[in-house]
């Protein structure tokens, strides 16, 4: 991690105008920040990959081409099953669909820096380009949170009230609940990029990852950033902390229907069908926990680590999610099985 203060000679920004005109001149001497930084010109970032690897960071993407390739070709299949399957024309797997796009933006939002980064060892990264892939990769794990709540309630729902099942998740009910994740995720992302574009940059502006994370580029500035970190800890507390919460709450409330079911078998067969979601729950938050803990509490851990646990983050539930779901659901599972193996399951 670097010191605050020290500039990289690589990252560097001299204003010569200002150098030549007191040179000329018996005016007394710019300051430092004048001479090392313009503020009136966009900064621009320089990303890491994973230096303790030395000149072998061409294997590390070697691993995470692997994890977008199962992303992609998993979410992509997901896809069109799903639109395929009449069977699969049902709320359930309209948000499973959603999700699947969602884990698509998610891939897609990382792909470009980390295959230049790892691969090329291209490393600049324009403001304005680091302001859009920190604004989609954010909206769409905020918008992850928001798929995996409507999940919840659609489970809730088919369990607890299945008999109106029908008549409170139709079509209409359906895509409303999915705009209402959209909408809400960019109402919560959107101010992020103008926050940071007021303040200046005058530090070494080196970030610890691939890509562009709030978390990271908030660090920057050398203005007053209060307003930054008050607005960051409202939208996470708005959204992954109260949409936790309300996941927990659906799941008791699920239990409880289920522990009232008298046969053993029966309650087992209606919990099975929980078991896909509930991973994908568990394979989020999980991480999400271990990069928020790590940032708070392990601030003099080694810096790979923070690096390690944001890509376990980013690279894990879009790469699992379609696994999960096409082992644990009989209907995709036969129709995957149909498309690769022309046989039944």
């Amino acid at each position: 991690m670097q010191e605050e203060g020290i500039l990289d000679p690589g990252t560097w920004k001299m204003d010569w105008e200002v150098v030549l005109q007191y040179k000329s001149s018996s005016t007394s001497p710019p300051s430092m920040g004048a001479i090392l930084y313009n503020s009136s010109e966009l900064p621009t970032f320089t990303l890491t990959g994973l230096p303790e690897l030395g000149t072998s960071q061409h294997w590390m993407f070697l691993l995470l081409g692997t994890l977008y390739t199962v992303s992609i070709v998993g979410n992509a299949l997901i896809l069109f099953i799903v639109k395929e399957e009449q069977s699969l024309h049902q709320p359930m797997y309209y948000f499973l669909s959603l999700l699947s796009v969602n884990d698509l933006g998610v891939s897609f939002s990382t792909l470009p820096t980390v295959l230049a980064t790892f691969c090329f060892h291209l490393r600049k990264i324009s403001f304005d380009s680091c302001m859009a892939q920190m604004f989609f990769i954010h909206f769409f794990s905020f918008m992850e949170s928001g798929v995996l709540l409507v999940m919840s309630f659609d489970r809730y729902v088919a369990i607890c009230n299945p008999l109106r099942y029908t008549t409170m998740l139709t079509d209409s009910r359906v895509v409303c609940m999915g705009l209402w994740a959209i909408i809400r995720s960019f109402c919560m992302i959107f101010p992020l990029p103008l926050l940071l574009k007021r303040l200046s940059f005058c530090k070494a502006n080196i970030l610890s990852h691939a890509y562009c994370l709030h978390p990271d580029l908030i660090h920057l500035p050398c203005g007053d950033i209060t307003i930054n970190n008050i607005f960051g800890l409202f939208i996470v507390m708005s959204t992954f902390g109260l949409d936790s919460e309300l996941i927990l709450f659906s799941y008791v409330l699920i239990l409880h229907s289920v522990l009232a079911i008298a046969s053993r078998e029966e309650r087992l067969k209606t919990l099975n069908t929980c078991v896909s979601h509930l991973c994908a729950v568990l394979i989020f938050y999980v991480p999400k926990i271990g990069v928020s803990m790590t940032a708070r509490y392990g601030r003099h851990a080694p810096r790979f680590v923070h690096t390690v646990m944001s890509l376990i983050y980013l690279f894990v539930p879009p790469m699992l999610n379609p696994v999960i779901y096409s082992i644990k659901t009989k209907e995709i599972r036969r129709r995957l099985g149909r498309m690769l193996f022309r046989t039944k399951f």
